[in-house]
């Protein structure tokens, strides 16, 4: 039987400001099993990015909550909950995010070593050789190209083995071909780690690759 690693539980986000309350997301439910791939797909301004952005557990929720590997993300306070995102999930975004006063080896290096690992350095290169970019290891963002720095991305992500991958739109600046390396790169590394790997993508091919389809409409599920 399979192990259930994620639990999104009766969630719902509203915000309020001086024109009303928005709601962004409501009675959100579903569970993924370990090893698992989901794609999350809608209209822009669904809620997309923010469910996940609260299964990551950096955005809280109006209603219910999310469980990762049974722990309830929002009985912790913000430094466990950051805690266990260190330990447990690895996340890709649209705009790469690396830190540009950092190599690529750097980069790769870091969340190793904020965990204490003492083999950074040697794990960091294997891993960037493993994304195809072992000539590229002294080189700093602004000099790689676009796929060259999700690759970076990529391998920073999955360097720490973690337990979910959370992808927000990770092909969207991107060109049609470097996307689809990426992709078929990321479920390369998803496949070899056992990851359950939950995405955010408008793009149908890349979502039909998916185990599941989560499909938001005006912030709820549809059927």
């Amino acid at each position: 039987m399979s192990e259930i690693i994620i639990s999104v539980e009766k969630v719902g986000k509203s915000v309020t400001d001086s024109t009303g309350t928005l709601e962004i997301l409501r009675g959100i439910d579903f569970a993924l099993n370990a090893r698992e791939t989901a794609a999350i797909v809608g209209a822009s301004g669904s809620g997309k990015s923010t469910l996940l952005s609260i299964i990551a557990g950096l955005d809280t929720p109006t209603t219910g909550t999310v469980r990762l590997g049974g722990v309830d993300l929002f009985a912790m306070d913000e430094d466990e909950r950051a805690a266990l995102r260190a330990s447990k999930v690895g996340f890709v975004f649209q705009s790469f995010q690396l830190l540009g006063n950092l190599t690529a080896l750097e980069n790769v290096m870091l969340p190793l070593e904020l965990s204490g690992r003492r083999d950074a350095r040697k794990v960091a290169t294997e891993m960037l050789s493993r994304v195809g970019l072992s000539q590229r290891l002294t080189s700093y963002p602004k000099v790689l190209s676009g796929g060259e720095q999700q690759r970076v991305a990529l391998a920073r992500a999955f360097v720490v083995h973690p337990a979910v991958l959370l992808a927000d739109e990770p092909t969207g600046s991107l060109d049609f071909a470097t996307g689809e390396k990426i992709m078929e790169l990321m479920f390369d590394l998803n496949r070899e780690q056992g990851t359950t790997l939950v995405l955010v993508t408008h793009d149908r091919g890349i979502a039909e690759r998916c185990d599941r389809r989560i499909t938001i409409e005006a912030g709820q599920m549809a059927e």
